[in-house]
Parts: structure tokens; C-alpha cells; sequence
């Protein structure tokens, strides 16, 4: 069966030719003739697809086709009409019609149309599965924590997406989640699932070169310019733009970006013309900015201007309540990823995990358990597969910084590494980039490793 087709016309003789038709090629078809036979037969049981005759006795098809879309607005529905009713046809394409064919019809066209039209709803229905899976990932809903202090910061993503906010600041340390909150500020707003969200992290890129990211450069403007180029403030008309990192901007780059908050208007990099700002802008950050505008890297007006909403992340070890809910979560994830059967954390891993600081926070946490179930676990997670290491611990804040090295490892921390990196990268199949991640450090970091373990 390639779908169902619902055909709504008064001509009995077009109804029964094209339904025959319809079902050699496999086709499920229902007849009306009449506009409330047929709308009352599509409620009682939607078609795939609805071929409309645009004359109906008791109603206009214009009107039933507004009636099938409010039903669902992704039905193609195909209008059919006679020679002198092309400007009504014309009218029902704007009100929603897939196609348009005129009488008397070739069969054989009618077919390739409603081919195109059911696979062009399949393919929105496809997007369509897409966005709200893209949708979920950075909803706020799956940035996890039962903690009133998480709890708090739900609350405010919530308010801020409903709201026409155009500035927010995000602070909190590394690993805490900022992306994830600037996403989920941007997805919760009306029209999130299809206007933009670009990020760019300050600290990545030289001023100059972050200068033409944000704002483009006209023809000409510097040596390499050999062709005009927009910026991230047009790119996210209408959208988001995250500023990661917004402490590392240089004080010059600062002062246009002022210019902007404060008239909503800017120039591309040798330009002469003011162009308009229509963004949301979102900036994070895991500095004291307060700190940095008294040692004079940071500008006082610029901050109280980003300052308008601001949201704090607190760090995992501030809301521990949430450390178990994270750690069963990543397991499920890892377990699905690497098609393991890892059991939920049990009360001795708990202790283990509520008694580390985590100063890499959230990052951190997710990191240690892809870790452990990619290269140690089998069916339970275990303490010692975690790798957690105490050194900013002082004395007393874990049972095991009271060990000795012996005691923990019976190998020196360069064996132990070594060890480590190669059985990373045999489990990763070599992939560099993605054993640089389960170990925390960089590629480059990673490179230089091997070399130097003449791996």
C-alpha cells in the first residue's frame, strides 16, 4: 500500500476512473461527494493525501481545504479544477493546496503528483522528527538536576525564553553547563525550532579575526578580503548568538560590542553603512567579571549592559542531591552509545562520587563515566574505574587521599599513563579526537604523548 487517498468529488464517473486507477497502484482510496461527507470522513479516519475538487455542491473546496489543513496542517491535498477557475486555484495554493491540475487530467500526471506529494510529506515529517530530537537535546528540561538551586535556574530559562529579553549573561565555572542553558534559552523562545542559534567562543580566535566572525567585512577591507563576508550578527537575524568566553574579549573588541547593545545597530569591518540588529544575544563566561573590570580587562559599562538578566550555574559540588540523577542518566547514554548493559550506580559508587569536589563539575562527571564504561566497565561501575584523582583535595576530604601511591597504583604515573592512552585509543579504534575526549586532554596533548611513548 503506498498510502490513503481521499477523493472529494461530485462527478461520479472522476471519482471511480481515478480510484481504480489509484488502487492498481496500490492505494487505500475513500470517496465523498460531497465537502462535509468528506471532511467528516477524513476526522473519523485522515488520509495520507486528499484530492479536491475545487466545485462542490454544498461548499466551496476553497473552504474544505482550509477545514483538512486546520485538521493537519501537513496534509497535500491537490486541487482539481476546470479551465476558466485558475485564479481560484491560484487562491487555494496560498491558502495551503499542494498542486493544482485542470480537467480533464491525464491520469499518468496525476499519479507522478501525488507520488511527489506524499514523499515531500514524508520528508517534513522526517525534518520534522529531526528538529524536535535537536529540540530535546538542548531542552531545558534534559539540563537534569532536582536541586532547588537547578530548579531556580529552570525557572529563569523559562521566563527569559517566553519573554522579549535581548541580553543575558551566564556565569558559572567550566563544566557547568553554560551551552547547554544558552540552547535551551534559544529552543524554549517562540520560533527556536527554526531560527538560528550560532555560538563562537571568544577565547578561540585573535581580535582581528573575531572581529570579522562577528561582524563581517566588506571587500577589500584587509589584505584577504578579497570578497565581501557576513558576520554572526546577520547570519542570526531573528535568532541567537551565543558569545562563549565573553571574559577573553579584548577591551577594544568590547567597545563594538557596546555599540551594538546599546543601538542595536552595526557596521561590518570596512563598512560605511549601519546595519540593524534583530538577535538575541547570549553571553557566558566562567571568569569574575567583577574582578577583571578592576584590573582594567574588562569594561564596568559593558558588563552591567550584558548584566540586564543575569543566570548563575552552580557547581556539581554545591548541589551533590544532583551527582546520582547525572551519573544513572550518562550511564544510560554510554550504555546505549557503546552497547553495554552497565548497572545503575549503587550506594558504595554514590559515596564515592558525593565525596569528590569535581572541580571539572558536569564535564567532568559525564567524562569519568564514558570513561570507566568505554575502557573498564563490564555490568557494575566500580569505585576504582572512575580514576578520580584527589590532588586539589586537602588532607581529610576523602578516605582515599589518605592511601599511598603504592597502595592505589604499583606503577609509576608515566607507566600508568601510558597504559591508559593505549588502551583508549584500542578501544576507540585509533580515533585520536575522540580518545583526547574520554582522557580530558587535548588532541595536540595527545599527540605529543604518543610521540613521546613512540606509540
Amino acid at each position: 500500500m503506498s498510502g490513503k487517498v481521499l477523493i472529494i468529488d461530485d462527478e461520479k464517473a472522476i471519482r471511480w476512473s481515478l480510484g481504480e486507477a489509484l488502487k492498481n497502484q496500490g492505494y487505500d482510496v475513500e470517496e465523498a461527494d460531497k465537502g462535509k461527507k468528506g471532511i467528516k470522513l477524513f476526522m473519523e479516519d485522515p488520509a495520507d493525501i486528499v484530492i479536491l475538487d475545487l466545485k462542490l455542491p454544498d461548499s466551496s473546496g476553497i473552504e474544505v481545504l482550509k477545514v483538512l489543513r486546520e485538521e493537519d496542517p501537513e496534509l497535500p491535498v491537490v486541487m482539481m479544477t476546470a479551465y476558466g477557475e485558475v485564479e481560484t486555484a491560484v487562491e487555494a495554493i496560498k491558502n495551503g493546496a499542494y498542486d493544482f491540475l485542470l480537467k480533464p487530467f491525464q491520469l499518468e500526471k496525476m499519479k507522478v503528483t501525488l507520488m511527489h506529494a506524499l514523499e515531500n510529506r514524508r520528508l517534513k515529517s522526517e525534518l520534522k522528527d529531526i528538529r524536535e530530537k535537536e529540540r530535546q537535546t538542548h531542552d531545558f528540561k534534559n539540563i537534569l538536576g532536582k536541586s532547588k538551586l537547578m530548579q531556580e535556574v529552570f525557572r529563569k530559562v523559562k521566563k527569559i525564553g517566553e519573554s522579549k529579553a535581548s541580553t543575558i549573561l551566564i556565569q558559572g565555572e567550566s563544566g557547568t553547563g553554560k551551552e547547554l542553558v544558552a540552547r535551551a534559552i534559544h529552543d524554549s523562545s517562540r520560533g527556536g525550532e527554526i531560527r538560528p542559534f550560532l555560538e563562537i567562543n571568544c577565547a578561540a580566535l585573535p581580535e582581528t579575526l573575531l572581529e570579522s566572525e562577528l561582524f563581517g567585512h566588506e571587500k577589500g577591507a584587509f589584505t584577504d578580503a578579497k570578497f565581501r563576508k557576513k558576520g554572526l550578527f546577520e547570519l542570526s537575524e531573528g535568532g541567537t548568538i551565543f558569545l562563549d568566553e565573553i571574559g577573553e574579549m579584548g577591551v577594544t573588541l568590547q567597545s563594538r560590542l557596546l555599540r551594538v547593545l546599546e543601538n542595536k545597530t552595526f557596521r561590518r569591518v570596512g563598512g560605511v553603512k549601519d546595519l540593524r540588529v534583530n538577535t538575541r544575544i547570549v553571553a557566558a563566561t566562567n571568569r569574575d567579571l567583577k574582578q577583571a573590570i578592576k584590573e582594567g580587562s574588562f569594561r564596568n559599562d559593558l558588563y552591567y549592559r550584558l548584566q540586564v538578566i543575569p543566570i548563575y550555574l552552580p557547581p556539581l559540588r554545591d548541589r551533590k542531591e544532583d551527582i546520582s540523577l547525572l551519573a544513572n542518566y550518562f550511564i544510560d547514554v554510554f550504555n546505549k552509545e557503546f552497547k553495554k548493559k552497565v548497572k545503575k550506580i549503587g550506594p558504595e559508587v554514590t559515596r564515592h562520587l558525593q565525596d569528590y569536589s569535581w572541580p571539572g563539575n558536569v564535564r567532568e562527571l559525564k567524562n569519568a563515566i564514558e570513561r570507566a564504561i568505554l575502557l573498564e566497565a563490564e555490568d557494575e561501575l566500580l569505585p576504582e574505574q572512575l580514576l578520580l584523582t584527589y590532588e586539589h583535595e586537602s588532607p581529610g576530604d576523602s578516605g582515599s587521599a589518605n592511601l599511598s601511591l603504592n597502595e592505589l597504583y604499583p606503577m609509576s604515573i608515566k607507566d600508568m599513563e601510558k597504559v591508559l592512552i593505549c588502551k583508549t585509543l584500542d578501544e576507540t579504534g585509533g580515533n585520536k579526537s575522540r580518545a583526547a575526549r574520554i582522557l580530558g586532554i587535548s588532541r595536540q596533548t595527545l599527540r605529543e604523548k604518543t610521540k613521546l611513548y613512540s606509540m
